[in-house]
């Protein structure tokens, strides 16, 4: 033994809750989901994704960022609205880990159902998130501390950088996914 301590206790950090929280990582941007609509609020609504109740996830629809240039009034976008209690089908747009509680934000837009696209970290440009795109999606963590960071890239965007002498991440990044 090298006086390290055991690995479980690392895994924890100085603060004591998990540095790497796992139950939400099954949730990637692009993934299509049902939720249960908990509440309305003036900017959107609260929504639970079954299969991830316990595991502290806080999932949202902003419904003002979705559809305010689509609506003449606030009172017409709340006929958009979902009704409490109601299922519906989403698509994940954005999943912040960073601290707790994970943080899922949800699109209901037909256009993001159909093919959800995102913006490429790297050059700015919209990739579409999901079966059959051309995105990749990336968690980033740290061994200093808890969370972590979501980032989406096009596939020869992420491959562009690495160095020449690094063709296996290059080829990993083409290629991952893809049977």
């Amino acid at each position: 033994m090298t006086g390290q301590p055991p690995i479980t206790t690392a895994l924890t950090g100085g603060s004591g809750r998990e540095r790497f929280e796992s139950d939400s990582l099954s949730l990637m941007p692009g993934q299509r989901v049902r939720a249960k609509v908990m509440s309305r609020q003036p900017w959107g609504l609260l929504v639970v994704i079954p299969g991830y109740e316990e595991a502290g996830v806080s999932a949202s629809v902003d419904m003002i960022a979705l559809y305010s240039g689509t609506t003449d009034s606030h009172d017409d976008l709340l006929t958009l609205f979902p009704p409490v209690g109601a299922e519906i089908d989403a698509v994940v747009q954005q999943v912040r880990r960073s601290h707790p509680p994970v943080s899922v934000r949800l699109s209901i837009l037909p256009a993001d159902l159909e093919c959800f696209t995102w913006p490429c970290e790297f050059c700015g440009e919209r990739t579409a998130v999901g079966p059959g795109g051309d995105a990749l999606v990336l968690d980033a963590r740290s061994n200093d501390g808890p969370g972590s960071l979501t980032v989406v890239a096009h596939r020869h965007c992420l491959a562009e950088r690495f160095r020449p002498e690094a063709a296996g991440g290059r080829a990993g990044a083409l290629t991952v996914g893809r049977g």
